[in-house]
Formats: C-alpha cells, sequence, structure tokens
C-alpha cells in the first residue's frame, strides 16, 4: 500500500492542484502575499499526509502529521474566506466548490485521525 491509495491524499492532492490554478488568477498585489499563502498551506496538507504516512509505524508521529494536516487544511479555508471577503477572489461558484472540497477533506482527516487511534496496526501495512 501507499500513500497514494489514501482517499485523503488523493483529495489533498486535488485541492492542490485546484487551489494552484485559481490562485494564478488573483491580482497582482495577492501573487506575494493570500496567494503564496494559500499555496503553502494546501501544499503542507499533502506533504503531512504523506510524512505522517512514511511515519505510520509510530503512532504518536503518524497522528501528529495528520493534525498538522488538519490544521494546514483550516489555515487553507481561512484564506480561502479571507480572499473572497476582500473581493480579491470573485468567482463566487469556483469559491463555494473549493470551499466545499476543503470541508470535505477537513471531516475525511479529522475521521481517519479518529481510526488510527481506535485501530493503529491495522493501517500499518
Amino acid at each position: 500500500m501507499s500513500y497514494k491509495n489514501l482517499d485523503i491524499w488523493k483529495l489533498a492532492r486535488n485541492a492542490v492542484i485546484e487551489i494552484h490554478s485559481m490562485s494564478l488568477t488573483l491580482p497582482k498585489f495577492e501573487q506575494f502575499e493570500e496567494a503564496q499563502q494559500i499555496r503553502r498551506s494546501s501544499k503542507t496538507v499533502r506533504s503531512c499526509i504523506v510524512e505522517g504516512y512514511g511515519r505510520r509505524r509510530y503512532k504518536a508521529d503518524y497522528i501528529k502529521f495528520l493534525i498538522y494536516a488538519l490544521s494546514s487544511n483550516d489555515e487553507t479555508i481561512d484564506h480561502l474566506e479571507t480572499l473572497f471577503e476582500t473581493a480579491s477572489f470573485k468567482d463566487e461558484s469556483l469559491y463555494n466548490a473549493i470551499h466545499n472540497k476543503l470541508e470535505e477533506l477537513g471531516k475525511k482527516l479529522n475521521n481517519f485521525i479518529q481510526a488510527v487511534e481506535r485501530s493503529h496496526n491495522e493501517f500499518q501495512s
């Protein structure tokens, strides 16, 4: 098994791609502010899932990195909301689509953390 088989990684990967594309359409003044921050935080979600998976034999480390992924997902949602609230990002349908995907990812990350806490040994294969 690979981290690439995890639904949470697949969702995070898709979010990174979608957010990257969206961020390139933002006004120039945002390119070094919120655009850069939202790209970083979304990529951190993905990379923390991967790093946690690499440490999956150590339950505390695995959970720690999954929690980092969850908190970075929350940060990504906050950046997205800031961009929309300040009218730097005006496409409401795309905003809603990305926001819903990030919310879904957050729920799945939370459920995955709980599953690892309950039955850690099953995730070591």
